[in-house]
C-alpha cells in the first residue's frame, strides 16, 4: 500500500459539446437578447422623454452598488483668489498629539507644586518624617554636648 493512503483516480473523463447543441443555445441567447433589447429601446424611450437631465447609465453593478470610495473624488484645486491665508492653519496628528502632551505636563507640574498629586502628597510626607528625624537627631546632639559640658565644668572643679 502506498505511503498517502489509498490513491485513487480523481476527476471524471472529459465531456465534449455536440456542434448542433452549441448552434442550439447561441440562438436561443440571440433572441432572447434581442427582445429584452427591444423592451429596453421601448423604455428607454419613455425615459428620455419623461427626463432628460438624469445621469448616463452605468455599466455592470455599479447602478446596484452605490460605491463611497474617497479617493475616486478628484481634487479640485483652488484658485489664488479663493485661499485664506488669515484662517488657521490646521495641525497635523503629530502636532496636536505633541501640543496636548506638553499642556498636560504643565497642568501636571502645576497640581504637583499645589501638592495635589498623590507624588507631591507622598513626597510631603516623606519630607515631614526627614524633618522629624532630623529634628530629633539634633536635639539628641544638643543633649550630648549639654551634658559633656557638664561633665568637664565638674571634672574641673
Amino acid at each position: 500500500m502506498p505511503r498517502g493512503g489509498r490513491k485513487s483516480h480523481k476527476g471524471r473523463g472529459k465531456q465534449f459539446s455536440n456542434p448542433e447543441e452549441i448552434d442550439r443555445q447561441m440562438k436561443a441567447q440571440r433572441e432572447l437578447e434581442a427582445k429584452e433589447g427591444a423592451e429596453r429601446e421601448s423604455t428607454e424611450s419613455e425615459e428620455e422623454s419623461s427626463s432628460d437631465d438624469e445621469e448616463p447609465k452605468r455599466k455592470g453593478v455599479e447602478g446596484i452598488i452605490e460605491i463611497e470610495n474617497p479617493n475616486r473624488i478628484s481634487q479640485k484645486s483652488k484658485k489664488v483668489v479663493e485661499v485664506d491665508v488669515n484662517a488657521p492653519k490646521e495641525l497635523s496628528r503629530r502636532e496636536r498629539e505633541e501640543i496636548e502632551k506638553q499642556k498636560a505636563k504643565e497642568r501636571y507640574m502645576k497640581l504637583h507644586l499645589e501638592g495635589k498629586t498623590d507624588q507631591a502628597r507622598a513626597d510631603l510626607a516623606r519630607l515631614a518624617i526627614i524633618k522629624k528625624q532630623r529634628e530629633d537627631a539634633a536635639k539628641k546632639r544638643e543633649d550630648l554636648r549639654k551634658e559633656k559640658e557638664a561633665d568637664d565644668a565638674k571634672s574641673k572643679r
